[in-house]
């Protein structure tokens, strides 16, 4: 498996995370088996939310992970706070330590690798998250922290008071949704492309050694619908991806896949599946370097262009 370095952390992870926004309703069993599957094939980073499930899928990963015989040191976690569903976004002090507690009892372990700020709170003032970052850092709950759907002036803004490095920004991103390209290859131009509605977010990352985690990698809009297959609204793509298939003898998935880990971000994927064989796939296309005129064919046939 791939591996990258996790921002500026002297942290080694595998380019694919395995994403646990959908295991709250698996079976104990096939979870624990879907758990040691992941890490015998390298992928150990383990990627929560303590939304996700209402909170239940920490907890049924807790329980499966208990089962497979590996040791806590053996696997990263990462979670997320942030978000109090469908009432407001939270970055006070108190609602991230009370947060980051829950998530700990959920997970059944006394420390997170990471931690994520999970959606910009409008009110967020970024003293208060200094200073729970510092007592976070400070018990050990939590050694290294992120942030998720930000922007850099918002990153920006954390760093004003926050010391510690803020290592990732995870971002919705795909071969069709992959605005934060287009808004720098159409610079200047009056397209849809050209519009920035990030803030220059993937050069920023760049510059800043920030990892960019790359969320719903096989989906198009926000949660509209997977376009591998989906030769009715893609039908251009799909047969790139079923021709780049047919010569790295692979999957469209695992395509897609190389398409975003092609990048030279170094962007890490998540990975959301529970399908043991479509999780092959992809840990098959990290194994794929696509060549650079391939790489832009992909991009072109989701609908973009080059000016």
């Amino acid at each position: 498996m791939k591996t990258i370095t996790l921002g500026k952390a002297n942290l080694q992870v595998p380019a694919i995370a395995v994403g646990c926004m959908r295991i709250a309703s698996m079976e104990k069993e096939k979870l624990s088996a879907h758990i040691r599957f992941c890490i015998e094939h390298g992928l150990n980073f383990f990627d929560h939310a303590d939304i996700y499930g209402k909170g239940q899928s920490e907890v049924k990963f807790a329980e499966a992970f208990a089962q497979t015989g590996y040791k806590r040191e053996d696997v990263i976690l990462q979670s997320k706070c942030g978000i109090r569903s469908g009432v407001m976004y939270d970055f006070s002090k108190e609602y991230i330590l009370k947060s980051v507690d829950g998530i700990l009892a959920r997970l059944g372990t006394d420390y997170l690798d990471t931690l994520l700020l999970h959606r910009p709170d409008a009110l967020m003032e970024p003293e208060e998250v200094a200073e729970a970052f510092d007592q976070l850092e400070k018990s050990g709950k939590v050694r290294h922290f992120g942030v998720s759907n930000h922007r850099p002036v918002q990153i920006e803004l954390l760093k004003k008071c926050v010391k510690q490095d803020l290592i990732i920004d995870q971002l919705q991103f795909s071969i069709p949704f992959s605005n934060m390209i287009a808004a720098g290859m159409e610079t200047n131009m009056l397209t849809d492309g050209a519009v920035d509605r990030d803030g220059g977010v993937l050069d920023y990352c760049r510059l800043n050694d920030i990892t960019i985690q790359a969320w719903s990698p096989f989906q198009y809009g926000f949660f509209e619908g997977i376009f591998v297959g989906n030769t009715e609204k893609y039908p251009e793509l799909n047969q790139v991806l079923d021709a780049l298939s047919e010569k790295y003898e692979t999957t469209p998935t695992a395509i897609a896949t190389a398409w975003i880990l092609r990048h030279p971000a170094n962007i890490q994927m998540i990975a959301g599946t529970t399908n043991t064989s479509r999780m092959e796939e992809i840990i098959k296309g990290s194994e794929i370097r696509l060549e650079r005129e391939e790489w832009y064919k992909l991009y072109l046939s989701s609908g973009h262009i080059l000016p």
